[in-house]
C-alpha cells in the first residue's frame, strides 16, 4: 500500500524575487505567487487528496488555501514544516550577508548543513524536527494521498535525507521553484521514491536557470 505525498513550495514572495533570506519572516504571497498557487490548485483539481498540510507561516498557508479550494479541505498547521530560521541574515540580500557576516558566510557555503548563522538554525536542525513531522503524516494517512506545503530548504532537506543525498550539497545539487509540484511515494513511512521533481508545467513552460544561486564551493 503505497501512501503519495505532494510536496509544494509555496508561491513567489516579494523576498524571494529579491533574493533575501526570508526563513521565519512571515512575508505574504505576491500577486505572481498567488497565480502561480492558483494554477497549481486547478492542476491538482482532480487529484484526491485525504488532506493538505502546511508550514504555519503566512505564505505557505495562503499557497496552500489556494491550491485546497477545489478539494473543499482545509490546510492543517505543521509548524515541523516550517522554513530553516536564517537568525541575523533574516530579510537581508544574498549580496548583503556576504558583505556584512563574510566568514559566517563562507561557512555556510561551504557547509549549510552543520553551520548555523548567529540566532538561526541549521539544516542538520531543520531535518531533526521535519522528517518526525513526515513520518507522523505518513503513518496517518497510510494508502492517501497527502500534500505538503512547505519551504525550498526544508524540503531540499527532507529530499536529501529520505534519498540518501549528501546533505551538505543540498543547494547545490538540488534547486526548487516557487509553486513547484515534488511527489514522493512511500511504501512505508522510511522508504520513499522520487517520482516527480520541481514541476512547474502548470505555469512556466521552461525550467529556470541557476544563474547565481550556486554556492562558489
Amino acid at each position: 500500500m503505497t501512501t503519495r505525498l505532494l510536496f509544494i513550495r509555496h508561491g513567489e514572495t516579494t523576498l524571494s524575487a529579491e533574493d533575501r533570506f526570508a526563513g521565519r519572516t512571515d512575508v505574504p504571497l505576491s500577486d505572481r505567487g498567488k497565480e502561480q498557487a492558483r494554477a497549481l490548485g486547478v492542476r491538482l483539481g482532480q487529484e484526491k487528496l485525504a488532506a493538505i498540510y502546511a508550514s504555519p507561516l503566512g505564505r505557505t498557508m495562503e499557497t496552500a488555501t489556494l491550491v485546497a479550494k477545489a478539494h473543499g479541505l482545509t490546510p492543517i498547521p505543521e509548524p515541523g514544516l516550517r522554513e530553516i530560521d536564517h537568525g541575523r541574515w533574516e530579510q537581508l540580500t544574498r549580496a548583503e550577508v556576504e558583505t556584512k557576516y563574510a566568514d559566517e558566510y563562507t561557512a555556510w557555503e561551504q557547509d549549510p548543513f552543520t553551520f548555523a548563522p548567529e540566532g538561526g538554525e541549521s539544516g542538520l536542525a531543520v531535518t531533526a524536527r521535519a522528517l518526525p513531522a513526515l513520518r507522523k503524516i505518513v503513518m496517518h494517512h497510510g494508502g492517501a494521498t497527502v500534500a505538503l506545503v512547505s519551504h525550498k530548504a526544508t524540503i531540499r532537506l527532507v529530499l536529501a535525507s529520505l534519498l540518501g543525498i549528501d546533505a551538505r550539497g543540498y543547494r547545490d545539487h538540488l534547486d526548487l521553484s516557487p509553486a513547484s509540484l515534488s511527489i514522493l511515494d512511500f511504501k512505508d513511512p522510511v522508504r520513499a521514491r522520487l517520482m516527480l521533481y520541481n514541476d512547474t508545467s502548470h505555469y512556466a513552460n521552461w525550467p529556470r536557470r541557476a544563474e547565481n544561486r550556486l554556492s562558489k564551493w
